[in-house]
């Protein structure tokens, strides 16, 4: 007998409020960040005028932070550690491929 292989295609579609709440969390644990910029309610979403955007092309998303950090860390430093957090957390939880972080610094609070 040969071998008998079964081709499943199956569309796990993940939903982009998944993301954004994974990318969220992933920016608020890297240390020197303060807090985002903005709140997130439905309004936000639907505008996408939120602190965290997501824009999917095809199967693979551009995401977009604003933050905001303390006072006293180098911000150049802490806007990479979030990219960097951001890109494998969202990778990692959903499976969809990250192909940009961009990082909005809004302010530093003190």
């Amino acid at each position: 007998m040969g071998d008998v292989k079964k081709n499943t295609l199956s569309n796990l579609k993940i939903s982009e409020d998944v993301i954004i709440t994974v990318a969220r969390l992933a920016a608020l644990d890297v240390k020197g960040v303060a807090c985002l910029a903005g709140e997130i309610n439905k309004m936000s979403k639907l505008r996408n005028n939120g602190p965290v955007a997501v824009d999917m092309i095809e199967d693979v998303a551009a995401i977009t932070l604003k933050i905001k950090v303390k006072n006293g860390v180098k911000v150049m430093t802490v806007a990479q550690e979030v990219q960097t957090a951001v890109k494998d957390n969202v990778q990692t939880m959903t499976g969809v491929a990250v192909a940009r972080v961009n990082v909005i610094v809004n302010g530093v609070v003190f």
